[in-house]
């Protein structure tokens, strides 16, 4: 599996205070709904500590759907932009990315309502553009993960300024 990967010493958002949980091997499960495991979710801000560390399984009608999912598309871009946004979009998650690796965009979605709609923008981690994590992505391919990491902190420093 491809996928860009940010040291999290390195990532803008542990930098800014936002606390973030990623769970890359949990089941998200809710009564009457396929059972779903996505390559990474996550958990942020207040609801970063929401769920119990070593749980395999997160039994979304006990617990808040992550606020974001993300799909790493090699093979299954179609799936991942199909189905499994679907299922998403009945599970409540708040973003949805899917990387497709093939043809190195981040192809996002802001969830409500039960619906998609296509955004450029992340809701749920102001001020990252989809651009600037499609640009880190090629970079992965050149540069080593510190390299890019360095990178991708500084594009959002200079946002600030």
């Amino acid at each position: 599996m491809s996928h860009l990967s940010i040291p999290s010493d390195l990532n803008p958002y542990v930098l800014k205070g936002i606390q973030a949980r990623g769970l890359d091997t949990t089941t998200f499960r809710k009564t009457g709904i396929q059972d779903c495991q996505p390559d990474v979710a996550y958990y942020l801000r207040e609801r970063a500590q929401v769920i119990p560390a070593g749980t395999g399984i997160v039994k979304l009608d006990r617990y808040p759907a992550p606020d974001l999912v993300i799909e790493i598309a090699k093979t299954s871009l179609l799936d991942d932009l199909g189905t499994k946004r679907s299922l998403y979009e009945e599970l409540g998650i708040a973003e949805y990315w899917v990387v497709d690796v093939q043809n190195t965009q981040i192809i996002a979605y802001a969830i409500a309502d039960q619906g998609s709609k296509r955004i450029q923008e992340s809701q749920v981690l102001p001020g990252l553009a989809m651009f600037t994590l499609e640009e880190a992505l090629r970079r992965s391919r050149e540069m080593n993960q510190s390299e890019v990491g360095a990178w991708l902190l500084s594009q959002f420093q200079q946002k600030e300024a």
